[in-house]
Formats: C-alpha cells, structure tokens, sequence
C-alpha cells in the first residue's frame, strides 16, 4: 500500500485452494500482514516472504474476547496511520462471524481514512455443506461467546440454530449450561469441525456431551436443529393472529377486551389450583391457557391500534430492569428487606414523575383480586414503608380487639363491618407470619370439600340422604376423615 489506510482480506476456510486470487496476488506482492491469529490452516501457506505478525499475544493476556477485539481495532488504528497503512487479514471473510472487521470498517469510515475489503469464503458455506442444509428458509446463525454470556437463550427454538466459534471445551461446556435452559440435554446435535479443509470432522453427539469432544478447537462450530413445530412464542402469536383473521374462527374473531374478561379470571384461578396442588401437568397446561389469554388480548389490542405485543414485552423489560439497580447498576443491595424498600422507592418515583398522576402507594393494587389477597397487599405495602406493628403482639391484641366489638355489634350493618375488620386482622397476622391468608384458606376450603365428600360418601354406601342424617352421625365421619 503506498497510503495510509488498511487493506481487510479474509483468510477463506482454510484450504489455500479456496483462497481468492486477489487475496492471494496482494499477499505475493506485500511485505508484511497482520493476522488476528496464526491459529489458522492458511497462515502456514502464505507466501514465504511475507513477515506475519499476529495477535495471539492479546489472546494470553486478556480472558475476556471481546477486550481483545477493541484492543485488535485500536492497534489496526494506529497501523494505519503508517505511510503504507496495514493488511490485516482474519480467518473466512471479514464480514461473517468476524467480530473485528466490521467495527474497523465502521471506524475508518466515518473517520474517512481508506478501507478496502478482500471477501473470503466464510465459515458458513463449507460448514452448511458438511451438514447438508440450506441456509433457507431459516437458520439461525449465532456467536458461542454470546450464547454463553445469557441465562437463556435468544433465539427461537423452532428454527435450526448454527453456533459459531465454539472455540474450547470451556465454551462448549458454558453453552451447554445456556442451552439447556431451552432444549432437553439428550436431544442430538452436531459439532462440526475444520469445515472446508481435510481436515473436516462432522460429529454427531447428544447436547450433554458436546464439551468432551475432543476435537474442539479454533474452527469448531455446533448446530443444533429445530424442536417441533408450535415451540416458539412467534408461531404461538401467528396462530392467535390467524384465528382472529378472516381466514380463522367466527368465535375468536367476535371477542374483544370486555368478552374475554371473564375468561381471563378464570384461567387465572385454574392456575393458581394448579399450583396449589402443586402438578407441574397441570401447571404446565393451565399456564398454557393463561398464556393464551394474554396473546389474544394483546392481538385484539394490536388490531385496534392500541398496542402491540414488542410494547408489552418492552414495558415490562425496562420496568423489571428499572426496578433491579442492585442487579443492573453498581447499587449495593443485597438484604431482601432492602431490595423491597429500595422496591418501594422507585416505585413511589414512577408514580411521582408522571404529571398529573396523584396515585398512591395502594392504588395499584387490583381490586378485583379476591378481598382476602387485596388486603394482604395493603398490608403489605404499608409496612414496607413503615406503617406496621413493632412485633406481632399488636397485631393479635388487634385481633381480639376486633372480635369484641363484633360482639358488642348489635345491628346487622355493624355486625358485617366488623366481621370485614376481623377478617382485614386476621390478613395481617398471616402477614406477620409470613402466610398468604388466600392460600390458607384456599387449603382449609380444599380440606372441608375434602371431608365433607367422605360424608357424602357414607351417605351413598348408606342409601340414605344427607338431610336424613343428624349431625351427630355426620360429625363421626368428619373426624374419622379429619384423622386421616
């Protein structure tokens, strides 16, 4: 180069035959090139007068990837200030799972200074001939390093995935942890090795097993096919999508917001019985029907103009990360008491930062929630900014304060006032105990229903009618049931 700038050449696969001839013609007439690491089949085959310098140096003393790729961009920088700029070449092609070349590009051209690219064959295409895909219709095509950052993985469990640079056991067995948080640990994928040179390893192994193989190394890739069709969020809102459409149901088309209301509150119970019967079966279809609900109302919205399922989900992630400083920021919480003052803090910033709102702290408790479960969250938002007894003592003395006046009451109006104030007392000593007072009396409703069957039951083996009984005989059986 007789200017200053950088020449970025990708490397191809590693057969010197898939090597392009102007890549190959610039490095027969050049000094020196710079590669990002030697740890490539083709290094060995460039021309013998050029002087090869890597970076494989930043690769032993940085553990992080991607400080080595900003310190790679920063130095390529100041190369190409020299009179005759830089080659900087890199494994496949500049522009495909090549972390380096594209900031570079960015940078020189807003910066403009000369940037030429000399393209490669990828990784992508001897690796999709190996496995003997098509990149059509869909592939998803993902970085390890990324992968193994999440908690979860981010891309769709219906369409195939091809994970790139799986460079060392290490990753693989980091990527293992994050996949299975989606995919079953037995289900088959490939590790697909040196793909393009003679080198070429096609591996077939369960998810589990991916980081004992031993043939991991700088051009080791892993793909991981699709599940079934229907495990996506996607194809769960294209198919709400399709019911309302004029191609789908007559019934679902009709619904709107109000119609559905009803629905939505039932669903809602029949999970919560699923969880208190703790079924994971039937938690798992009835927080299906849950889910149902939500996508549908969320469609109805979209058709109406109102909001789209990208802005529910997007509400709900900035309000999760808002609300989490001490996860995602340097703030020190650690106490989960402090965690919900600070809670209560933000919250309480929320409501005071938007004009005209003059809500407070209770009102966004939900008042169609069962009343049991709407005055234990009074209670509890309450304390938690320090409206509370000093010990559980005041709370009980409350209790039998309330059970007087009920029997003082002498009207029927009163006597329903109080028997709600015994009831709101009894919340907040299960508060104090760290019970949910709906759950408890859920449990104690399940165990009446429960003995009274086996009265019931009695009764059929008995050929008499419940009324026909007295109480006497109805009372043996319940405690013999209550026994059990």
């Amino acid at each position: 180069m007789a200017n200053k700038g950088v020449i970025i050449v990708g490397l191809g696969p590693g057969d010197i035959g898939q090597l392009s001839i102007k890549a190959w013609e610039l490095f027969n007439n050049s000094d020196e090139i710079y590669v990002r690491t030697t740890q490539h089949p083709m290094v060995s085959d460039l021309p013998g007068q050029l002087l090869i310098k890597s970076f494989d140096h930043l690769y032993e003393q940085e553990k992080d990837y991607f400080r080595v790729y900003e310190l790679i961009v920063d130095e390529i920088m100041k190369l190409a200030q020299r009179p005759g700029g830089v080659i900087y070449a890199v494994p496949g092609d500049p522009f495909v799972a090549e972390a380096t070349g594209p900031e570079i590009y960015k940078r020189f051209k807003e910066q403009e200074i000369h940037v030429e690219v000399i393209a490669g064959i990828s990784f992508l295409e001897p690796t999709l001939r190996a496995l003997s895909i098509d990149v059509i219709p869909q592939l998803t095509i993902v970085d390890a390093l990324e992968v193994m950052a999440d908690h979860f993985p981010k891309f769709p469990p219906n369409v195939p995935v091809l994970i790139a640079q799986v460079h060392s056991k290490e990753i693989a067995a980091e990527l293992k942890i994050t996949l299975e948080g989606q995919y079953n640990d037995e289900m088959p994928v490939h590790l697909v090795h040196a793909a393009g040179t003679e080198n070429e390893i096609v591996e077939e192994m369960l998810l589990y097993q991916i980081d004992q193989s031993e043939h991991i190394g700088n051009l080791s890739s892993l793909f991981v096919p699709a599940l079934e069709k229907g495990t996506s969020f996607e194809e769960f809102q294209e198919l709400i999508a399709h019911l309302r459409s004029p191609e789908g149901c007559a019934w679902d088309r009709e619904q709107d917001h109000q119609s559905l209301r009803t629905n939505m509150m039932e669903e809602m119970y029949e999970a919560l019985s699923a969880i208190d019967e703790d079924d994971p079966e039937m938690m798992k279809e009835e927080f299906g029907d849950l889910l149902l609900q939500v996508v549908l109302q969320t469609q109805i919205a979209a058709e109406y103009g109102e909001f789209k399922m990208s802005d529910v989900i997007s509400g709900i992630y900035k309000k999760l990360v808002r609300r989490h400083p001490h996860v995602f920021t340097d703030l020190d919480v650690d106490a989960p008491d402090e965690i919900i003052r600070n809670w209560e803090k933000i919250k309480e910033g929320e409501r005071n930062g938007v004009e005209g709102n003059e809500k407070g702290l209770l009102d966004g408790v939900p008042t169609a929630m069962p009343a049991l479960a709407v005055a234990d969250n009074y209670q509890k938002r309450a304390a938690r900014v320090g409206f509370d007894w000093d010990e559980i003592e005041g709370a009980l003395l409350k209790m039998e304060e309330e059970i007087k006046e009920f029997r003082d009451a002498q009207k029927q109006d009163q006597k329903a006032e109080e028997i709600g104030d015994m009831l709101f007392a009894m919340a907040n000593i299960a508060r104090w105990l760290d019970i949910d007072p709906e759950t408890a009396l859920r449990e104690t409703n399940k165990k009446f229903k429960d003995r009274f069957r086996a009265i019931e039951a009695e009764a059929r083996r008995k050929g008499v009618s419940l009324s026909d009984m007295s109480l006497e005989e109805m009372d043996e059986i319940w405690e013999r049931a209550k026994k059990k």
